[in-house]
């Protein structure tokens, strides 16, 4: 019998090392080492290689391989669906992250719950029984049948598997489970990546999708290691500003997929709604006009969105200017500043001026520059925009307005909102086909700009 070690494992990223560290040398974290029990020796001789056993499995030329579409089943969620490329795929492998109490738990049941013949396993070891029950009456049952198991061993967790046989697993969460392979306490790099390897190897052999939920640290990643990530096959993050009411569903990597989707739901006291128009709610409806308010035709992977973007220009009362951007990049917005100073004349260098991007959406379009400008420009002139025009443009250091992608997008979603007038970069009106509901306003620079909405 092999003789038992040990090692120790960064709780980051999962590095092994012989002895103690301080700091980590791979990620650079401190004080995360951790002492685990490993297997016994091993050595590359040959005589102690593992002899082959003979499956069925037998290398195939690529050309022989099927390509067939995957199987999926399509979820009583459509925003759900939509970030996975189409909805769950046969034994995939799932992780959703977020903070703590930002509603994965929520999603999740409601998913099991309201999807009709849907067969659901779902596992919690963080609460009890009648803690679910209570969740599934505040949102409301539906046709699921869905079995509640609390456990956090995998080897009896699997064993109830077998046996219900479920079409699809919810595991919540996989820094609970504990497997009795290996000696290491609850939440440990080994622990998670043991549990992680027995589902994976379960979702695979019985075509049963498995959704794994995942704490995540205070720097917004995933908590455990990184081979976690790269063991399932999409990694999806919840996110939202818990100010507000909205959530965003976000792929971060998706084998099935695309990555650039994204699903928005509303939190309510009965659970979360899917947001269908999204842009309807986050533009605010005024009976008055404000300086330094313009709309932005932003897209989130294939979605088009339009969004309010505010803007306050006064004048510096501490000294030194104040520069804050919610949602938005601050180094972004000084670039923009520096290009209206030195582009446009305008004189900001001395004033404060704030940016906040309505709804707690974060955008990182680059189309959103010409609406941060525009609002820029409205508030130091203490002059409110003409009602129903947006933008959609970059702007570049030189002070043009670059053009920006699939702007046929943008302006039918506008025009389908009632705006009438919509700024865009010359170079993208070349070819393009007009809508006759909305105004496409070509603009070559910055100044241009500024005498639209000046005069």
């Amino acid at each position: 019998m092999a003789k038992q070690k040990s090692a120790w494992f960064c709780q980051e990223c999962g590095v092994e090392s012989a002895k103690w560290l301080g700091k980590c040398p791979s990620c650079g974290s401190w004080n995360t080492f951790v002492e685990e029990l490993v297997g016994g020796g091993s050595t590359s001789s040959s005589a102690h290689r593992p002899k082959a056993t003979g499956g069925s499995v037998a290398p195939r030329l690529l050309s022989e391989i099927d390509t067939g579409s995957e199987v999926r089943r399509t979820m009583h969620d459509g925003e759900l669906n939509r970030v996975l490329g189409g909805g769950l795929v046969s034994g995939s492998v799932v992780l959703l992250g977020g903070e703590p109490g930002i509603g994965k738990s929520t999603l999740l049941l409601q998913l099991a719950l309201r999807t009709s013949g849907l067969k659901t396993l779902y596992i919690s070891g963080e609460e009890s029984e009648q803690q679910i029950r209570m969740r599934a009456v505040r949102t409301g049952t539906g046709d699921g049948e869905c079995h509640i198991l609390t456990e956090t061993l995998t080897g009896n967790i699997l064993h109830h598997a077998e046996k219900i046989k479920p079409e699809l697993i919810i595991v919540d969460s996989i820094q609970t489970l504990q497997s009795e392979l290996i000696a290491s306490v609850v939440g440990s790099v080994g622990q998670i990546r043991q549990c992680a390897s027995e589902l994976q190897h379960f979702a695979k052999t019985h075509h049963i999708p498995v959704v794994l939920i995942g704490h995540i640290t205070k720097d917004g990643n995933i908590a455990g290691p990184k081979v976690l990530e790269h063991m399932v096959d999409v990694v999806l993050l919840f996110e939202g500003d818990r100010n507000y009411g909205f959530r965003l569903l976000r792929a971060l990597k998706n084998r099935f997929g695309s990555t650039g989707e994204l699903g928005i739901y509303e939190m309510k006291s009965d659970g979360l709604a899917e947001v269908s128009n999204p842009s309807a709610m986050l533009l605010s409806h005024r009976e008055e006009d404000y300086s330094g308010t313009a709309v932005a035709a932003t897209l989130e992977g294939a979605r088009p969105l339009l969004i309010e973007v505010q803007s306050l220009v006064s004048s510096a009362v501490y000294g030194t200017p104040q520069r804050s951007g919610t949602g938005f990049d601050l180094r972004r917005l000084n670039m923009l500043l520096a290009v209206l100073e030195k582009r446009s004349g305008f004189r900001l260098g001395a004033k404060d001026v704030f940016l906040n991007i309505t709804g707690g959406i974060r955008l990182d379009d680059p189309a959103t520059d010409l609406a941060v400008v525009s609002a820029i420009i409205s508030s130091n002139a203490d002059i409110p925009l003409e009602k129903g025009c947006c933008f959609a443009a970059e702007v570049g250091l030189t002070g043009e307005v670059r053009p920006v992608t699939r702007i046929d997008e943008r302006i039918n979603e506008a025009a389908r909102l009632g705006f009438h007038r919509i700024y865009i970069s010359k170079y993208n009106n070349k070819g393009l086909r007009k809508n006759p509901a909305i105004e496409t306003v070509p603009l070559a620079s910055v100044g241009e700009l500024a005498e639209h909405l000046l005069g």
